[in-house]
This record gives structure tokens, sequence and C-alpha cells, in this order.
């Protein structure tokens, strides 16, 4: 808690785009100690990942809506796409599902400090690997060659940086830009696509995830006609993600400029 408060006072940047974060979500101006619980709830994030990947048991539970056809995307065991974002513990999903007998392939920025994904890789390695997005030009290249090789992709969809396709949503009382890249690569490969989120930890009794409706573009329809569908698909998804944050307001990973405004 101490350590969080040095956080706090050294890292103006990601304290300002933090109480830009927290104003937007709760309609109001916030003090220090709302920006400070934001940091909190990271920390303990980061620790979650830790101590998973030095060997801890995280019991998950999946919520009952959308269960069943999720279940049954999973034990097909065919590829898919499984999109999330910087929110509560979801950064295990990945994890989660290698332990479910998938082989996924998880699309992350190589930086230098990434330990936790280091004794997560150690751990998961036989049904987890790492694309690395630092060079979009193979990107593509990797990807067509991890669906081929029977891999499913999780990606997160909420950072700008690395998207080649982004459009306009409605959250948080805007039109923002988000990545829309998951639906265009789910209709190049022909490929369904579902969104997870997870919230919990150890001390909760164990990680609670809920997924979306499974969305599969069809191929007798057109292409605007699929792209359409996707966009109502992912409104939906980011007007669920905006209820729960509304309930766990702390649980936004992204300690940066919250996303362009139409």
């Amino acid at each position: 808690m101490v350590g969080t408060w040095g956080a706090v006072a050294l890292m103006p940047g990601q304290r300002r785009d933090s109480r830009a974060y927290l104003d937007a979500l709760l309609g109001r101006q916030v003090g220090v100690i709302h920006v400070w619980r934001h940091f909190f709830a990271y920390i303990q994030s980061l620790l979650l990942n830790l101590q998973v990947g030095a060997g801890a048991v995280l019991r998950c539970e999946l919520a009952e809506e959308n269960r069943a056809a999720f279940e049954q995307l999973i034990a097909s065991g065919n590829p898919a796409l499984y999109g999330t974002f910087h929110f509560g513990c979801s950064d295990l999903l990945g994890y989660l599902l290698g332990e479910r007998g998938l082989q996924v392939s998880i699309l992350r920025l190589r930086v230098g400090n990434s330990h936790d994904t280091k004794l997560l890789g150690q751990r998961y390695g036989e049904r987890v690997s790492f694309l690395w997005v630092n060079d979009p030009q193979s990107l593509i290249f990797d990807l067509k060659a991890a669906i081929e090789a029977g891999s499913s992709l999780a990606l997160k969809c909420d950072r700008l940086e690395f998207s080649a396709k982004s459009e306009y949503f409605s959250f948080l009382d805007a039109d923002r830009l988000f990545p829309f890249s998951i639906y265009h690569l789910a209709m190049l490969f022909g490929l369904p696509v579902v969104f997870c989120v997870a919230v919990g930890g150890p001390g909760d009794g164990g990680v609670r995830v809920m997924a979306s409706p499974v969305y599969r573009a069809d191929p007798a329809a057109g292409r605007e006609a699929n792209l359409a569908a996707a966009r109502r698909h992912f409104q939906a998804v980011l007007s669920e993600l905006e209820t729960l944050l509304r309930v766990h307001p702390y649980q936004w990973f992204n300690f940066l400029p919250l996303n362009p405004v139409a």
C-alpha cells in the first residue's frame, strides 16, 4: 500500500489518465484516494499473475449467461478468436483456455519488464505461445501460420497502437475509437469471435469469467452485411463491459488517455 502511494506520486502521466478515466466513468471529479485505489487494484492484478505463474491454483467459474455456446466452442477444439480487454484478471484468460486443452497464441507487445509473462509462459508453455505485435509487417503471416497449425488467437481490443482497423463505438457516454481488427480477421480466416472478461482472484474464492455471444460471419452474406453484424456484436460487448466497469470501477487497467472521441 505504501509502494502504491509512491507510484501515484512518481507517475504523473498515469495519475492524470487514471483520474480522467474515473471522472468519465463516475460522472464527477474524483480525489487522489480514488486514483490510489485504481493503482492499488492494478498492483494486485500483477501480483495475482506472478502467483499463478509460480504455481498457485486458480479456480475458474464461468458465468451462466452465454455459457452453453462458449463451452460448445471450446469443446469443438477448433481455432477461434478470443477477444478481451485490459480489465480485471483478463490477462489470465489465454492460460485458462490452455488448461482446457486448447492451443492458444496470445498477441502481446514485447517489453523489457514482462516478468509475469515469462513466469506464466514457463508454466503453460506446452499449450500457450506468444505472437509479438512489435513488427506489424510480419504479424499477418505469423497469424496465418498459427491458425493453420490449429491454434486459437487471444487478443485485447481496447488499445489502438497496433490495430490495423478501428471504428467508433459508444463507450463511457461518447463515441470512442476502438480496434476492430478482430472481426476483419474473423472474415478473412473464417473463424468465430467470442469476448471474455474475468474478475476476482484467490482472495475472492476464484476467478469469474463472463463470455459474450459467439459471432460468426455468414459466408452467404455480403461483406457489408457481415461488418454490420460485427458492429452490433462489438457494441453489445462494449455496453456489457461498461456495465461491469460501473460495478468494478478500479478494474480498468489502461493507464493511458481514453480512446479518442469522434
